[in-house]
């Protein structure tokens, strides 16, 4: 099947089209955002029958690529029209050619600051009947007011806002170019039929306004059958403005045919969301492929209960592709349970010790927790079942497998971990997958790593205690008392003793700590400021020694000043409580071994 034509139309004859509505602009096309110097170089370049470039169209009237329309901006229509096609490609190009030549009315551009100005625009006709000029040079554009003005606005050096002016200094009104005749007979008539002034017309006319007259542009018409993924992936594969559109902003146009306002409803899911700090950054397009997962998730299993055989069902699936053949029907039916998900998935995390969305290893693991909480609905208050669920989830965080190919896993994510939940089937394949080497821990720096996120929050279970306050580390003291993650052994103390920056910038040497109580640390050796922190703290040695247990370390190689020690000790340490979160032994001999060179990540940003 043939998908597009391609054909030459006359640029005045589109111009009409667009006039009357016939051609239209998709709903999902950013608005018209040409400057001055653009416009005239694009006037310019018909003026001398220079090709500006094939547009795209296509056809309307196929009932699955159905798109809100709107008309150009410029164009005004006294009622709706319904569009025969619509512009893909070439909306900058068609805009500023029909307001310039087209409405009559003053143009609203940016200048080179990009200030808004309003500008007519006119061509020099002696400057463009002038070889020894470039005809570029001969485009001009004027204020609202179309006058030119020096001294600050009190001596006009070109008045244009006449009729009479505009004949009188030879300056050819580009709204005029359909109209030519009107304007050469008043012309003739302010000159009295001076006959050199009636053969300056006629040498004009046919060099420029033919040129217009005559201009023709190539015009690659795709055809109404195309599928709605191909009219999508055309337009942002040849569209000129550079601003590529997500699938959000064409399901928004998408809907919109059917009176629904996807933009609005959006802004009501996002209220929901950022009353929980974590989801502050989760997007449109997340909420939309995680209702898109469940859509497909559903479909599936109802064809399956219906006795359909396995090779017939449909996959399950959250592409590009996927998403944009989502039905306004589907949305709206699994919008709450999604929205709901993503809720019960912040709180659960929040049990976990992921409080914000800058501490949150990998938001995109949100869309297939979301889903399977859809799923599960309230069987995730069952204990059993929650352990399982964090399972999967520190699987996915501390083997690192949600950096890329996402869709494919969020796929597989569903059904596995909602039948080994509810039905105690075999375990999820990103279980299986995950795999933790020792030797990552001495490369975890920074929050750039989602594992470093991971074992952060790790580190914080099991009654995490602030040195100085003595307070237990939960969503209400990480916030009042400024918690972050800071060094054991200081920046200062491991420099002047030798101690190799990757073993004193790493994880292993890193716990979450207040803000007042890593100014006591200052550079001290260990046995110095923790005298001072357990001072200020006013407890016994026993009960200081417990708040600093709670952060996964022996105290006693605090007090020896012994890194190498403490450093071997707390890495097992970790590395069990990984193994726990996990569910999965590690072997402690293993080496972890990367495709290329391991480049190290920006230790300074967290050195204390």
């Amino acid at each position: 099947m043939k998908t597009f034509d391609s054909t030459k139309i006359g640029l005045l004859d589109i111009l009409e089209e667009v006039h009357c509505g016939k051609i239209q602009l998709p709903d999902f096309q950013r608005g018209w955002i040409w400057d001055d110097d653009r416009i005239k170089g694009i006037i310019a370049s018909v003026a001398k029958s220079f090709p500006i470039g094939a547009i795209m169209l296509l056809e309307t009237g196929n009932e699955n690529v159905r798109f809100k329309t709107k008309p150009i901006e410029g164009v005004k229509l006294n009622d709706e029209v319904k569009p025969d096609l619509l512009i893909l490609d070439g909306q900058q190009r068609i805009t500023s050619l029909y307001q310039t030549i087209m409405t009559n009315e003053v143009v609203t551009t940016r200048n080179e600051k990009n200030y808004e100005i309003k500008r007519w625009y006119y061509i020099d006709m002696k400057k463009a009947m002038d070889d020894s000029h470039d005809l570029e040079e001969a485009i001009t554009s004027i204020n609202e007011k179309k006058q030119i003005t020096e001294d600050f606005g009190r001596r006009i050096i070109l008045d244009l806002s006449k009729k009479e002016y505009e004949f009188e200094n030879l300056m050819y009104p580009l709204s005029m170019i359909r109209d030519y005749s009107v304007w050469r007979r008043e012309f003739n008539e302010y000159w009295q039929y001076d006959r050199e002034k009636s053969i300056f017309w006629d040498k004009f006319e046919g060099k420029i306004i033919n040129s217009f007259n005559k201009y023709m542009i190539p015009v690659i018409i795709m055809k109404k059958e195309n599928p709605k993924e191909a009219v999508c992936q055309v337009f942002e594969k040849v569209n000129t403005g550079g601003v590529s559109l997500n699938v959000f902003e064409l399901l928004t146009a998408t809907f919109a045919a059917d009176e629904f306002d996807l933009k609005t409803d959006w802004q009501e899911i996002k209220e929901e969301l950022q009353q929980h700090k974590m989801l502050a950054k989760v997007s449109n397009t997340d909420i939309i492929q995680a209702i898109t997962l469940l859509s497909t998730y559903n479909k599936k299993l109802k064809l399956a209960q219906q006795g359909t055989p396995d090779e017939k069902l449909p996959a399950i699936s959250c592409k590009r592709k996927d998403m944009l053949e989502l039905t306004l029907n589907d949305y709206k039916k699994y919008r709450d349970l999604i929205v709901q998900g993503f809720i019960k998935a912040a709180k659960i995390l929040f049990e976990n010790h992921i409080y914000t969305a800058r501490d949150l290893p990998y938001p995109a693991q949100l869309i297939p927790m979301s889903a399977i909480l859809a799923v599960i609905g309230d069987n995730i208050d069952n204990l059993s079942n929650k352990k399982k669920l964090m399972q999967w989830y520190w699987c996915g965080v501390l083997g690192e497998l949600y950096g890329s190919a996402n869709e494919t896993r969020f796929a597989l994510d569903l059904p596995q971990v909602v039948e080994w939940i509810m039905n105690n089937g075999p375990k999820p394949k990103t279980i299986y997958d995950a795999n933790f080497s020792p030797s990552r821990l001495h490369t975890l720096r920074t929050r750039n790593s989602a594992a470093y996120k991971g074992i952060y929050a790790l580190l914080m279970a099991d009654d995490t205690k602030d040195w100085l306050s003595a307070t237990k580390i939960d969503l209400s003291t990480y916030f009042s008392e400024s918690i972050d993650i800071h060094h054991i052994f200081p920046v200062a103390w491991c420099k002047k003793h030798g101690i190799k920056k990757d073993d004193y910038n790493c994880i292993i040497n890193k716990t979450p700590l207040s803000s007042r109580t890593n100014r006591i640390v200052s550079g001290d050796a260990p046995s110095k400021y923790l005298k001072r922190i357990q001072k200020h703290a006013g407890v016994d040695d026993e009960e200081f020694h417990e708040i600093l247990k709670s952060h996964v370390l022996s105290p006693e190689f605090l007090y020896a000043d012994d890194f190498e020690t403490f450093f071997n000790d707390r890495k097992e340490k970790i590395l069990q409580r990984i193994e726990k979160a996990m569910n999965k032994p590690i072997a402690r001999e293993e080496i972890q071994l990367e495709e290329g060179v391991y480049i190290a990540e920006n230790d300074e940003s967290e050195d204390d």
